[in-house]
């Protein structure tokens, strides 16, 4: 098992595949598929994603995780913080009263939906997915944490796409991401 948090950031970018072309020509598609088939990989992550809260000491009350890789680190995390954790899903696939933000896509637009109950004014939470390009699904899930009157402590990813500039898009909130390239 890696050791402190360099050798845990090793581990994790050692379970990175890259494929160049997919899902289209000229694209190089990051792959996190190897870091959730390895347990030690998977709890780097997790241990990072903690440690990094409990260093900046950040009070939270909730983990809200995007659809889908963000229900796969999500839990982990909020287990570890003792705390709940949120969906936030594509339009239509939430039972109930929903609140909802349309956003971007490369051609076209999405909505992002959360339960109306999920989360309360005043909340604490953070946002978590497993990457950031150009922050489009970030930036749609902070909408709706703002439309529901919740103190947004941060986002963070597994991997950052930085020549996509996705962070500068969530400004005035931080980013936090275990990997870059």
């Amino acid at each position: 098992m890696a050791t402190g948090p360099e050798g845990k950031l090793q581990l994790v970018q050692r379970h990175v595949r890259a494929f160049p072309d997919f899902p289209k020509k000229g694209i190089l598609f990051r792959d996190i598929c190897p870091i959730l088939k390895s347990p030690a990989a998977l709890t780097a992550v997790t241990d990072l994603f903690e440690e990094h809260v409990r260093s900046r000491q950040l009070q939270v009350d909730l983990i809200v995780g995007l659809d889908a890789r963000g229900f796969l680190f999500g839990p982990l995390l909020a287990q570890r913080l003792g705390v709940g954790f949120v969906l936030v899903r594509k339009k239509g696939k939430l039972p109930g009263a929903t609140v909802s933000v349309a956003y971007d896509l490369e051609y076209g637009t999405a909505e992002a939906e959360i339960q109306e109950d999920a989360v309360a004014p005043g909340q604490k939470v953070l946002i978590i997915d497993d990457l950031l390009a150009t922050g489009g699904t970030l930036l749609a899930a902070c909408e709706l944490m703002k439309k529901q009157r919740v103190d947004i402590q941060g986002c963070m990813v597994v991997i950052e796409l930085r020549d996509l500039k996705g962070a500068d898009r969530l400004k005035p909130h931080n980013v936090f991401s275990l990997l870059q390239y």
